[in-house]
């Protein structure tokens, strides 16, 4: 790529370069010493181009002469050259203060070199990527060498007992995702590391043994320590370690067989993707060599794999939902024809046929894609294009990234920034580079499409079905009111008038008038689409009230109107659930992001299960820092919404049955809740430190979540709370141990505190859900966390008949599995004492009969549906009695905690006959289905009292057969 003269230079960039190059003048004495004038030029050009380099050569004023003097400048490295001058630097360093220090400062010189040579073309595109991985390879391993030697002689040298039964001393293997992986490390790159080791055993050699886990977990955080803490001499790389298996929630380290393990049962597509770039970088290279082995089968497939096309399809659409949420458009990486599309289309062909032709498994995409036309028969112009945008790209991407040495892709805003990166790419003017940019862009995209289609059809036969210049007549006023009316009437709408009114109100609205003529231009090619399937339903008015009030929420982000008029199908289920649910309008007009979730009719009704839905919400949170506590809430809301507006698709339609949509949001809420304790649980140890189960035993986390009513019973609705307990198993005087180290006691409230906190803050995406705490040990005068041992205690001695009724429901939703044991052992146990029935059943009625005084309606011609008598209490509280009553001499009473299950078990021991448990159940179902159903409206659970009353008799004839005889 050619570079302009310097004459050439914008004048908006001249006093950049006059201000860093009078800086140096004062401060870099070899700008004045130096006989051989081609450099200076050089140096004009890196300044104009990198903040970072002037700022560097700034600090260390004699690193400038040592460049030069040294020739390095000037010439290509090898990885050796970056292995012999660490090596060298680093045999000096006695302490971690010290291996820290000299690491960053090497790493600086070098990344002073790399944008020298990038911005001057020294170094073409691959060059600079493979100096980039060498120089992470080096200091990743070298680290690493220099803190196992010292990890040892701390903690003892790890063994583990090889396949002839001796012993072997065990080192860790760290590998490489992404592209570090690849060989293709970016200006600016955080490096994707996985830790594994081979073997299980334990430390020899110290006086404190440790488990190899816990030896290699200490010796990655120190690892991590070493690359990316933040020191008075920088960083060296950002590490992140989310890609390893269960990601953030999984252990820093696993051995071999742990991570085969793993892939074989719970690895997803996308993670097949992730491998194809995984490379040992450093540690024990000939076993990461045989790991590599063992993990071959799960990324190439021994078959041709089309199931690839799908899965990048679905990858595709979840990445073009979070291109529009975040607005990355501008986003040289991500955005419509970035280098993520680049990599994806090759991968594609390199998991279709890699397990057939090796060839294609090589990780460096700058080997694979120029061989594509012969190896797979791609198209040898589409070939040429697309390696043509991605070192454009990829270059684009460098020169972003040398001006401040910061993390992005992001195209500039102000002219200065834009002038600055056209100039270091070779251009003289903003407007000629981007639209080269805006070429190779285009040429990606169409190459993407055509590789990755999503079988959408734009339903032309649909689009002329619409009368659309009868409906732009009406919008644009080109009839009087009552020609309108008379119009809207013989179109079949009930309220022609309130039609009209809605049309006017829209069209003279301030959000109309004031939008920009793009906009407005979107909005006439949607409109006749939009009221064709108004017109399709039977509340046409109602339904133009709902879809025009998400219409006026997304006027000014005019790219979901974009979204509709180009999926007829997702215009489709829009109106159609709108027509059936307020609700569901009012969801999406306050989320209009949710609009997306539309799109795939595939995915709209056909719900994943429990470990696809924590996949999911884990793919998810794994794209956003760990840091980022406002991003991870956000992306929380959204999962939670979306779900919660596909399984209403599905009630709507008819798709899923009652008992199926608790479950759903059931599932949802449960995935959300174990998400939310990892994230408290890693927010309050990080600061904090583990709190202390026993003296030298840390806590792993022996802390749980315990759902209780719906939440407990799988019977969740769509605005529903969370009965939630807090238990924990540490020792509550014992304290945690960080620095800032808390009593066990406090630290479990707070981080109580914290899961409240993240479940019930109000963001502009709305509540998680509202908590109620109310059922813990004495109630809201009680602690917050309790021990599981005080727990059992209250329950034994302080706790009302009511309380243990509450018990029946109650159910481990996240945490240790060990507590969780533990706690339903106690469950089982204060449930199953022997009662005597007559008190138990006279305290029970009492107490529904003041639940029935003070919560009941109060008017004959109404029906509540949980509080009034034949509703959903009569129905909860005599299940309850019958388990209380009857679990001693019958624990199958105690294996589930819903009512349906509940009342299947006391059919089968003989404690209620068939009728009456069949009524109870269909009583049950349809009194739950009537209350969805008025959620879904916005309706209270109140209904006028001729509707289901032949249930409703039923159910109280029952309980006054059971609980009231006589």
């Amino acid at each position: 790529m050619h570079l302009p003269d310097l004459s050439a230079l914008p004048e908006s960039l001249q006093p950049i370069l006059e201000q860093q190059w009078q800086s140096l003048q004062e401060n870099v004495t070899a700008i004045t010493t130096a006989a051989d004038s081609g450099w200076q030029e050089q140096l004009k050009r890196v300044l104009v181009g990198s903040d970072y380099v002037a700022e560097q050569l700034q600090r260390r004023p004699q690193l400038l002469e040592e460049l030069i003097s040294s020739g390095d400048l000037l010439r290509h490295y090898a990885a050796d050259d970056y292995i012999n001058t660490l090596g060298q630097r680093l045999s000096s360093a006695e302490d971690e203060a010290s291996l820290h220090r000299e690491l960053r400062r090497f790493r600086q010189r070098e990344q002073v070199r790399l944008i020298w040579r990038d911005l001057c073309r020294l170094n073409d595109m691959q060059a600079t990527t493979r100096e980039l991985s060498w120089l992470a390879d080096t200091c990743i391993d070298q680290a690493l060498q220099w803190l196992y030697r010292d990890a040892c002689k701390r903690w003892g040298t790890p063994y583990g007992i090889v396949n002839d039964g001796s012993k072997q001393p065990q080192q860790l293997v760290v590998l490489g995702m992404g592209k570090l992986g690849a060989n293709e490390l970016n200006l600016s790159s955080d490096i994707d590391l996985i830790f594994v080791y081979p073997e299980k055993g334990a430390t020899e050699g110290a006086h404190r043994t440790l488990e190899n886990q816990d030896f290699f977990i200490r010796l990655g955080k120190k690892l991590i320590q070493a690359l990316d803490n933040q020191t008075i001499d920088g960083f060296v790389f950002r590490v992140d370690m989310r890609l390893r298996p269960f990601g953030s929630a999984g252990p820093l380290a696993i051995s071999f067989d742990a991570m085969e393990g793993y892939y074989q049962e719970h690895g997803r597509e996308w993670e097949r993707y992730a491998m194809i770039k995984a490379r040992v970088v450093a540690g024990d290279q000939q076993e990461g060599q045989n790991l590599m082995q063992i993990l071959r089968p799960f990324v190439y497939r021994k078959y041709i794999d089309f199931s690839v096309f799908d899965s990048l399809r679905e990858m595709k659409e979840m990445i073009s939902r979070e291109v529009r949420r975040k607005g990355l458009d501008h986003n040289v990486k991500l955005g419509a024809g970035g280098i993520r599309e680049v990599e994806f289309i090759v991968q594609v062909f390199q998991l279709l046929r890699g397990g057939r032709d090796q060839r294609l498994q090589s990780r460096e995409l700058c080997l694979v894609l120029p061989n594509l036309p012969e190896w797979v028969g791609m198209p040898a112009q589409a070939a040429e294009e697309l390696m043509s945008a991605y070192i454009f790209l990829r270059n684009t991407e460098h020169a972003i990234q040398a001006q401040a040495d910061k993390q992005t892709q992001e195209l500039p805003v102000d002219e200065s920034a834009k002038n600055r990166l056209a100039f270091s790419m070779g251009y003289t003017t903003w407007p000629e580079f981007h639209a080269d940019l805006t070429m190779h862009r285009e040429n990606v995209s169409i190459h993407f499409k055509a590789l990755i289609s999503d079988g959408a059809d734009n339903d032309e036969e649909q689009k002329s079905n619409c009368n659309q210049q009868a409906w732009l007549s009406l919008w644009n006023d080109e009839l009087t009111a009552e020609q309108a009316e008379d119009a809207l009437q013989n179109i079949g709408f009930d309220d022609p008038q309130q039609a009209w009114k809605l049309l006017n109100d829209l069209r003279q609205s301030r959000q109309m008038q004031m939008l920009q003529q793009i906009a407005k231009e979107r909005f006439l090619a949607l409109f006749p689409l939009l009221m064709h399937e108004v017109c399709q339903t039977h509340n046409r008015t109602e339904t133009l009230t709902r879809v025009f009030q998400l219409v006026q929420a997304v006027l000014r982000r005019s790219s979901y109107l974009v979204l509709l008029s180009e999926n007829p199908s997702a215009l489709q289920q829009l109106v159609r659930l709108c027509s059936a649910s307020s609700w569901f309008a009012e969801k999406l007009a306050q989320q209009p992001i949710l609009l997306d979730e539309l799109i795939d009719s595939r995915t709209l009704y056909h719900l994943p299960d429990t470990q696809q839905l924590r996949n999911e919400l884990r793919q998810q949170l794994l794209r956003i820092p760990e840091d980022d506590t406002e991003q991870l809430m956000d992306a929380l809301r959204y999962f939670k919404n979306a779900h919660l507006l596909k399984v209403a698709a599905s009630e709507i339609t008819g798709a899923l049955p009652l008992m199926k949509v608790s479950d759903y949001l059931t599932w949802t809420a449960e995935v959300i809740l174990q998400a939310v304790l990892q994230m408290a649980w890693r927010i309050m140890t990080e600061k904090h430190g583990l709190p202390q189960k026993s003296p030298g035993q840390p806590c792993d986390p022996d802390f749980i979540i315990v759902g209780y009513g719906k939440m407990g019973g799988i019977e969740l609705s769509y605005g529903s709370d969370l009965d939630l307990v807090f238990i924990h198993a540490a020792d509550p005087n014992l304290h945690t141990d960080g620095e800032k180290s808390l009593v066990n006691s406090v630290f479990f409230t707070r981080l109580g505190q914290k899961i409240i906190h993240i479940l019930n803050t109000l963001t502009t995406s709305g509540q998680l859900y509202e908590v109620d705490m109310r059922l813990r040990p004495s109630g809201n005068a009680g602690l917050l966390v309790s021990s599981l041992t005080a727990f059992e205690r209250y329950q034994n001695t302080d706790a009302w008949t009511w309380e243990h009724q509450a018990l029946v429901r109650a159910r481990v939703i996240a945490g240790d599995p060990q507590l969780k044991q533990k706690f339903e052992a106690v469950r089982s146990s204060l449930l199953s004492q022997p009662r005597d029935k007559a008190a138990l059943r006279q305290e029970v009625v009492e107490m529904r009969n003041k639940m029935l005084q003070h919560l009941g309606s109060k008017k004959d011609s109404q029906f509540d549906l949980k509080h009034d008598r034949g509703g959903i209490v009569d129905i909860e509280f005599l299940v309850q009695y019958t388990v209380l009553a009857n679990a001693a001499n019958d624990p199958s009473l105690l294996t589930y905690t819903d009512n349906i299950r509940i009342l299947d078990c006391a059919e089968a021991s003989g404690l209620l006959s068939p009728q009456d448990a069949d009524q109870l159940r269909e009583a049950y179902k349809a009194f739950r289905s009537a209350g969805h159903q008025q959620a879904l409206k916005e309706q209270s659970g109140v209904l006028e009292a001729h509707e289901l009353s032949d249930l409703r008799d039923a159910v109280a004839a029952l309980w006054q057969q059971h609980m009231e005889p006589g």
